[in-house]
């Protein structure tokens, strides 16, 4: 899967449903690109086009239960990936992290 799929999937995973042209911006590809994007992961059944109830002319895409079954098993296997690095780290190392977690959450909140 290319980064653009996986960034797509964690961004609808993380705000809901989204408009293709919304999604294009969001993940920085043309409305085009993203419509194609859209169509392989939707004949893959990690996503689904909806209609949007506030208005009748909108489509929406929204993750699947496959769609977010594959963000949850990219995320844990990133948490894995990273418990087993920290593990080679020194304690003094350790602390660091640490320290700079509050600063690393700041940051993760401005997305």
């Amino acid at each position: 899967m290319s980064l653009t799929s996986a960034a797509t999937l964690a961004t609808l995973d993380r705000t809901g449903p989204r408009r293709i042209t919304d999604l294009a911006a969001v993940e920085g590809v043309t409305q085009p690109a993203m419509t194609a994007l859209v169509r392989v992961m939707e004949e893959s059944g990690l996503v689904e086009r909806q209609g949007d109830a506030s208005d009748k002319r909108v489509t929406l895409v929204c993750l699947t239960e496959a769609g977010a079954s594959y963000v949850r098993t990219r995320r844990q296997t990133g948490v894995h990936a990273f418990e087993r690095l920290i593990g080679e780290l020194t304690g003094d190392e350790v602390e660091a992290l640490v320290a700079a977690l509050p600063a690393l959450k700041h940051l993760a909140e401005l997305e």
